[in-house]
């Protein structure tokens, strides 16, 4: 039954069941998680184990992103005042009975994502019901910052989410912060951490990081060779360019091309709004690659190998400091983790493991 739903949810989700997609909804041998970098692996926590004809990697990724009910818990929404006179938003869910001295956990989504992303959402749910406090960060421009921002959120937002933790501790110093990143927003992380260096320690107690794209030239390349993707963020994309140049009357008009990939919209617009020459030194500028060997707060990775989005192989020669744990699954897709349910884990692996490590 919940197999015919998925075929007949959405032409969006029919695209996967072309032949190019046919290989990706067939049952393959189920792995273990593999050490990577001389890391300790969870012997506590079940491996991953996909649901069946939830094996591929395409499958786990869209499914994982359409297949999320609940409504988004309550919420404050508070502005962050940056440094160049623009402002985002934080989305903040205090659960009852929550002291100052209880913990926090703030997250940043991903690409055409904002504090209402179904991951985000759950996760804020969760973490209400255990008591912990929530803060759903919005780059610019998305979710409640809409209107508040000229300029596009971008990877290299490191800064942004620095500001935001500042005011976060500034105001509950005693409550102990982990900060979470989602796909672009776990680059936006784990850069942070790794340009702060033993700073970050003065904020935060820990950071975790779901399918970060280290190295953003090569994530952007297979996003924009997969149609599926890269029609979808292109999409969101000239919809978020159309509104600011429409609402901001010293942006001009502007007209993309009607074909266009998420790797040549960066070329034509934001490498340049960002102030690089080309997208190439933009990326290399933007990545958390370099940074995480300079990273000294206790970090959590989680990434599949058959992320469609993320090459895996790029982790394997970064040197990992001793406070970063990388965990690699053999499945997973982007963002997916739709596992086969056993008695420590449920069908969303990855929202039961986030909850384990942040405790």
């Amino acid at each position: 039954m919940l197999y015919r739903l998925l075929l007949c949810s959405s032409k969006f989700l029919k695209n996967l069941f072309l032949k190019k997609y046919f290989y990706a909804i067939i049952p393959i041998r189920e792995e273990e998680e593999i050490q990577v970098g001389g890391f300790t692996q969870m012997a506590d926590w079940p491996s991953f184990k996909p649901l069946p004809f939830f094996s591929g990697c395409h499958i786990q990724t869209i499914a994982g992103m359409f297949f999320s009910f609940g409504e988004s818990p309550p919420s404050i929404t508070r502005f962050v005042h940056l440094p160049d006179g623009e402002k985002t938003t934080m989305e903040i869910t205090t659960p009852e009975g929550w002291k100052e001295s209880d913990p926090t956990v703030v997250m940043v989504h991903g690409l055409c994502g904002d504090h209402f992303s179904p991951y985000m959402v759950r996760l804020a749910n969760r973490l209400s019901d255990v008591g912990i406090r929530s803060i759903r960060i919005n780059l610019r421009g998305c979710g409640t910052a809409r209107g508040h921002s000229r300029k596009m959120y971008a990877p290299d937002s490191s800064d942004d989410i620095w500001k935001a933790l500042e005011e976060i501790k500034r105001d509950t110093p005693y409550s102990p912060l982990t900060l979470a990143g989602f796909s672009l927003g776990g680059n936006i992380v784990l850069k942070m951490a790794g340009e702060r260096g033993a700073a970050a320690e003065i904020l935060l107690e820990q950071v975790i990081a779901v399918n970060p794209p280290i190295d953003l030239y090569s994530s952007v390349a297979l996003l924009s060779a997969e149609k599926i993707y890269d029609n979808h963020f292109m999409k969101y994309l000239r919809e978020d360019l159309d509104f600011r140049h429409s609402y901001y009357d010293d942006l001009p008009p502007i007209e993309l091309p009607r074909k266009m990939t998420t790797m040549e919209f960066d070329e034509f617009y934001l490498a340049p709004q960002a102030g690089y020459d080309s997208v190439t030194e933009y990326f290399r500028a933007s990545s958390c690659g370099p940074h995480i060997p300079h990273i000294e707060v206790p970090c959590k990775i989680l990434i599949s190998k058959d992320d469609p989005i993320v090459d895996y192989t790029l982790f394997e020669p970064v040197p990992f400091p001793e406070k970063v744990e990388l965990v690699m699954t053999e499945k997973g897709g982007h963002l997916g983790y739709l596992a086969l349910p056993s008695k420590e884990s449920g069908v969303r692996w990855m929202d039961d493991l986030f909850m384990k490590w942040v405790g």
